[in-house]
């Protein structure tokens, strides 16, 4: 297989990865076939996923408005993937120009383009780094150099949580990095869920088509979803199908795959560390 010039060295071109089949859903360019026939056959599984990628991404854009409403304009994006139009620094700096950002990947392709878009914006970093080690992101060159963690921060952890197995304690996980958050600090979650779409089969299908990906997909229950904002305090209207977070305007008819994600945000109470 041939490399192309964007892909860094080293990585397995054979192994298809979540983050370049989510680049795939979204309409971007830096993906390759094993990603796109796995891509596909995921689509078979639970038609329709493309229209949830991209609800997760009309979520991600107004919990990041609700944040600047709020008066936080600093953000740590776990899990950012690969940069696509409408990122959580281009977003931020439309409703404030001084916001800054640090995109965190373990995904060498993500990172690598997402330096190259950042180019030399001094308001945003990349880490290489995983969400399973958080002290190796808030200890990182880049968060403490653009972020001020004693100061509210939002933490992004968006289409993330459903590839961390309950092996690696995705809740201790969180409740380490709620532990370096000042108070008034926010927790963005989106994760999927057979609750509420129209998926049969509990998304077994799905399971099996991720299992060969980078990472395997974990759906977990409204309940088991809630337990990651157990250092925060949900805010209206609480954890809710992703096109029911906020909404723009008035929802209509809408078509019920959408339904098979959820949302929500959490604001951090109490006294700093």
């Amino acid at each position: 297989m041939e490399r192309p010039a964007w892909a860094p060295q080293g990585i397995d071109l054979t192994v298809p990865s979540v983050s370049r089949m989510y680049d795939y859903y979204l309409g971007g360019s830096h993906n390759f076939e094993v990603d796109r026939e796995t891509a596909r056959q995921a689509i078979k599984a639970w038609p329709g996923l493309p229209k949830i990628m991209q609800a997760n991404r009309a979520f991600m854009r107004r919990a990041i408005r609700f944040a600047v409403q709020e008066g936080i304009t600093q953000f740590l994006d776990i899990g950012s993937g690969i940069p696509t139009f409408g990122n959580v620094h281009e977003v931020a700096h439309a409703l404030d120009r001084g916001a800054r950002t640090v995109y965190v990947d373990n995904d060498p392709v993500a990172v690598a383009h997402s330096r190259a878009v950042l180019g030399d914006d001094r308001r945003a970093g990349v880490v290489s780094a995983d969400f399973r080690s958080p002290q190796d992101i808030v200890e990182s060159p880049e968060v403490e150099e653009l972020l001020e963690l004693d100061k509210p921060v939002v933490v992004m952890l968006v289409a993330l949580l459903h590839f961390v197995e309950d092996r690696d304690e995705p809740r201790k996980c969180v409740a380490e990095l709620a532990r370096r958050l000042a108070p008034g600090s926010l927790l963005v979650i989106s994760h999927g869920s057979c609750e509420g779409g129209p998926v049969r089969d509990g998304g077994a299908a799905l399971r099996e088509v991720y299992s060969t990906a980078s990472a395997p997909l974990v759906t977990r229950s409204k309940d088991e979803i809630a337990q990651f904002f157990e250092e925060f305090e949900l805010v209206e209207p609480g954890l809710v199908a992703l096109p029911h977070w906020r909404p723009d305007s008035p929802l209509e008819l809408e078509d019920p795959v959408v339904l098979g994600g959820l949302a929500g945000v959490g604001r951090k109470v109490g006294l700093a560390e």
